[in-house]
This record gives structure tokens, sequence and C-alpha cells, in this order.
């Protein structure tokens, strides 16, 4: 009875409507719960958005960790309410933590083998240059943390007074001796210790050589017997003349800006470091810089800063970059497709570097490097580098060198000497045939200036450089005299003992036609490439950043690093980059700078006479 009253009720009209109700009601109520799941998902979703950008947001974000950019990275995160973001698209500098399983980097006497290593380098060339027999010129540039300063042959230099003086006149207000000298001091930490023109307490640590081998004896002996007066600091109150080298050696090691100033700010928790990170462009917002787009392991990704983008990747990355994203010629990037956020003609242009010849001498005493570079010797000198950072692998051995003016009227020397108890060959990548010596010598201030432009919009490419060198008169002539000068050096009675035949230019090119032609095919890049990205006055035209490294024409976006640099200066740029960064780390906190008045520079007693 009861089976057939349950059958009754399933099958009555009053069931059949509930049943239909409760089935519409369900269906209502998982509709609302699609539409609230799918409103809940497209919160999540900007919420992850929102807090991704937040993660990928810093106060300031800084392209490339080289000579400059990890100055910037160390000084900006003192303040442990600066948030910074560091992209490098090179490697670490060190393996597994450890700096002697990357002894090609640290090691001092191991240079060549980074200046020939795509790993660790761009490996840039240039066009071929018309006024060089069409030679195409290798330029290493650095790669990996620490940039050229874990590439270059740790020469401490820091130019002459007047060459920040010049800059202040051509544009760069605030940028004179006075006010550069401070920063110099406030990087450097000397082993000779402090005084007025050395620094005591910096993170740079700053030695003399310790070979104190015969033949830079003899080459210090031989320039005063030519004439000119020894030095016992260049980069003091007398830079003209000759001496001992300051070095950026430290305990045996190549002391870097990654070591200097990376790795002892490392751990701050308002660092964040990114290496392998190529950036592709930086990102705007009208013409206020609000980020940076990046490609890591494949993928391409943003980020985003609240205050300021600075690109520090150097005289050639950072004019590219600014061009890839929109600021430079806008007849040239319209012509590539590049959308133009500012027409700023001088980016890429004012490129200046410094040219070089080695003249070279053969040794008559086996006293050079070149038993040094055989196989057996070259592990006994690596392995007690590896034990005690101690011996031969422990310098860059470029120990001796000088400063001097090529003619009477000069004020102040143009023409730069490095001694080195060795021969190189092609950048050291042919290995040295005998025993010798040579003294590598160059004008410090050509005429002859360059420019760099995109050979494409693809970031990988590779810019077309073209330094344009050799093309002025003056600057052949400048080079007869380097060479004329550093013959009359070799051929002084210090030298005696040890001078064999000349090896190059060769005792066959003596005239100045043979002279110009030896230059032509053997002249190289110092690796100083700098002014790409000039500092100067809004009002002219060919500036790029103004003189708080502002880029001009756009807002929360700087450029720091060697190609601000309105003119190149006399000497090696390392040294001088170091102090810009450290500049304008103070300029980006808004402290006032440093400055320090009436410090004493040597003027020769007359210039009526080259020496």
């Amino acid at each position: 009875m009861s089976y057939l009253v349950k059958g009754v009720q399933n099958c009555s009209p009053v069931k059949q409507m509930h049943k239909l109700a409760g089935t519409l009601f369900k269906a209502c109520i998982l509709k609302n719960m699609f539409v609230i799941k799918e409103q809940q998902l497209k919160i999540s979703r900007a919420s992850s958005h929102l807090s991704s950008e937040k993660v990928n947001s810093y106060d300031y974000i800084i392209v490339g960790a080289g000579s400059a950019g990890c100055v910037l990275a160390s000084r900006l995160t003192e303040d442990p309410l600066s948030t910074v973001l560091l992209l490098e698209a090179g490697p670490k500098d060190t393996l597994l933590g450890s700096k002697r399983l990357m002894w090609k980097i640290h090691m001092p006497a191991a240079l060549t083998y980074n200046l020939c290593d795509e790993k660790y380098n761009w490996y840039y060339h240039t066009t071929p240059q018309r006024h060089m027999d069409d030679r195409i010129m290798y330029w290493p540039r650095g790669r990996v943390w620490g940039g050229s300063s874990s590439l270059n042959a740790m020469v401490y230099i820091r130019g002459h007074a007047e060459d920040y003086n010049r800059w202040s006149r051509e544009g760069a207000t605030g940028w004179d001796y006075e006010h550069c000298l401070p920063y110099f001091k406030k990087a450097q930490s000397h082993e000779l210790g402090p005084d007025q023109y050395r620094g005591g307490n910096g993170p740079l640590n700053v030695s003399r050589g310790k070979t104190n081998h015969p033949l830079h004896h003899a080459f210090l002996e031989a320039t005063q017997q030519a004439g000119y007066p020894f030095t016992d600091d260049m980069n003091g109150y007398q830079q003209e003349g000759f001496g001992w080298m300051d070095m950026t050696i430290h305990q045996g090691q190549r002391w870097s800006t990654a070591s200097a100033y990376l790795r002892p700010a490392i751990s701050r928790p308002n660092l964040s470091v990114s290496e392998k990170t190529l950036v592709t462009k930086v990102l705007f917002q009208g013409t206020k810089s609000i980020g940076v787009e990046y490609v890591k392991n494949g993928q391409r990704k943003k980020a985003f800063s609240s205050k300021e983008v600075i690109l520090s990747g150097g005289a050639i990355n950072s004019p590219q970059l600014l061009m890839l994203s929109g600021i430079g010629n806008a007849d040239d990037l319209k012509s590539l497709g590049i959308p133009v956020v500012c027409h700023l003609p001088g980016v890429g242009q004012n490129l200046q570097d410094h040219l070089e010849v080695y003249v070279q001498q053969k040794c008559t005493k086996p006293i050079t490097l070149y038993n040094a570079q055989k196989p057996v010797k070259m592990v006994k000198i690596g392995l007690e580098w590896l034990w005690k950072f101690t011996g031969e692998g422990a310098t860059a051995h470029l120990e001796s060198g000088g400063f001097i003016r090529s003619e009477p009227g000069v004020p102040h020397p143009d023409i730069q000497f490095h001694f080195l108890p060795s021969q190189v060959i092609d950048h050291g990548r042919v290995a040295s045939t005998m025993e010798a010596y040579q003294v590598h010598v160059g004008p410090m201030r050509s005429t002859s200036v360059g420019w760099v432009k995109l050979k494409s919009t693809d970031p990988n490419d590779h810019p077309i450089i073209e330094p344009n060198y050799m093309s002025t008169e003056r600057d052949l002539w400048e080079f007869r005299q380097c060479i004329k000068l550093a013959r009359e050096i070799f051929a002084q009675k210090a030298f005696e003992e040890f001078r064999g035949p000349e090896i190059q230019p060769g005792i066959h090119v003596q005239s100045d036609k043979e002279i110009d032609a030896f230059v032509r095919q053997k002249a190289d890049s110092a690796y100083h490439p700098s002014c790409t990205c000039k500092m100067g006055q809004p009002s002219d035209s060919t500036a790029v950043v103004d003189s708080e490294t502002k880029v001009i024409g756009v807002e929360n976006l700087r450029v720091v690093d060697a190609s601000i640099m309105p003119s190149v200066v006399t000497g090696n740029l390392n040294a001088p980059t170091i102090m810009l960064a450290e500049k304008a780390a103070d300029i980006i906190k808004g402290l006032p700078s440093l400055e320090e008045r009436n410090v004493p520079v040597y003027k020769p007693k007359t210039l009526e006479t080259q020496r």
C-alpha cells in the first residue's frame, strides 16, 4: 500500500510542479554561483596582475652592472628605504661563489683571455675604417658583473685636472676639477694612504706594482735621460712625466667594481640583481619613463620603476638602448619604424676613443715575460696564484708609464705611454714569439669623432660603430710624434744592455709617409669608447643629458656611464667612470656636491719647449 502511495505521489501534478520549480531554482543558484565565481576570478586575476606589478616594481632600475652600475647599486641602496633592481646582460664574475674558479677574470696576468672571449665580452667590431686601410677594428667591451672593469688592464688613471675644467666649459656645469676630485677620493682606498689627492677609505682598492722588474726601471731611467721629469703620482699634483702607475689590484686579485661595490652590497634586502638579462626597451607613458622590458631565459618580461630608470650600459649599449626605446634622431628612428618618444639628435653622436700603437724592441737578455708564457711556466704561475694570490700572476705587468706634451704650446699632456716587459700581438690573441719589450703610445685628444647607429630594431644586433679614426691631418701628425718620441726614449743609455733590433715599426720605417702607413696598418683601439650621450646644456642640440645626468626632453630617465663624458679625458677611462657614478649617486640622492677648492695642479714653467 505504501508503495502505491509513493507511486501516486511521484505521478501527481503537484509534485511535477515542485520538481520543475526546484530545478529552475537550482539552475538559478548555479548561474549566480557561476557569475560570482567569474567575478571572483576576474578580481583574482586583476589582483594577481597588480601584485605581479608590485613585485616587479622598484624605486630605481639600473641597466648594466658595469663600472658605473655597480657603484650606483651600492650607493643608492645605502638608504634602506630605496629599492633597486640591477639588470646585467652577462653572467656573474664568480663560479659557485668562488673567484678562483673564475681565474680568467680575477688573475691580473690572465687579462688577455677575456679580451678574446665572447662569454664575458660584447665582442664588438667597427665598420671598415677608410683612413686605416679599410681595417675592421676589434672593440672588446665587458658583458659580466663589473663590466669592462672585469676585462681591462687594471690601470688606474684619473685624467688631467684640465679635462674636467674643460667639461665645465663644454656645458657640464658642476663637473670641474674642484667638484670631481672629492669623488675620486671618495671611491678610492690607496695602499700608500690618503693625502690631498688620494683617498684612504673608499671601496676601490688601488695599489702599485710589486715586480720590481729591471725593464721597468730601465724605462723610467731612460725617460729621465731623455729630459722628462719623474712624477711620484700621475693621479696627484703632477700628471706630466713618467712614474709608477696605480692599478686596481688588491691582494693579488683584480679589484673590479663588482668586487669593490656590488659584492659588499649584494646581501642588502633592498637590492635585487638579475644576470643574463638583456634589456630591450625603456617603457614610457608619454615622455615619462616607467620601467623596462627585458628578456631572461627566453621569456620577455617587464619591470617598473616608481622613481627612475638609469642606463649604465656604456658608450655603445646606452645609446643603442635609447634609440631602441624611441629616443634619438627622429629621422633615423622613423626609417626603422621605431615610434619617436623624443627627438634627441645627439644620441650616438660624438663618439671618441683613444688609438695606440706598440713600439717594440727585441730584448738581448732572457728577462722579459716570454718564458712566463710557455705552458709549463704558465701552470706554475697559475698554481701559485690559485694557492696564494701571489707571484707573476698577481699583476698585469703594466706597472710604469707616463704622460708628455707632443709639442711646445700644448698646455697639458696629450700623449700617454704604458710600458710592458713583453710583446703583445693582435690584442693578445696571438702568442708572443720572442724576448721583447714594448711601449703602448697614443694621442689623448684626437680630433677625429665618430658615431653609433642602430643596424636594426633587434636588440641582439650589434649597432653600427663608426669611430672615423685618423680622419684629420692633426691626428696623423700626433701619431708621428708618438713614434718619434717613443723611439727617442728607447735609444737612451738605460736600455743599452737590453736593446736588440726594433721589431716594429722596424728600422725601414723612417719617413713621415712610412710612419703614416705603419700607423694605418697597426694602430688599434686602447678600449676607451666614450661621449656618445654627451652631457651639456639643454640649449645644446648635441647634448643628450643635462648636468644632473637626466636625459633631456623626457622624465625619470638618466644615463650614468662613460657615454656622458662631453669629451674624452687624458688617460684610461675606468677611474673617471667610477668617479662619474659616485658623483651621480649624490645628485640622485639630492645631496649637495662635494667640493675641494684651490687644490694645486702642476703647470709647466714654460710652454716654449716640449719638455
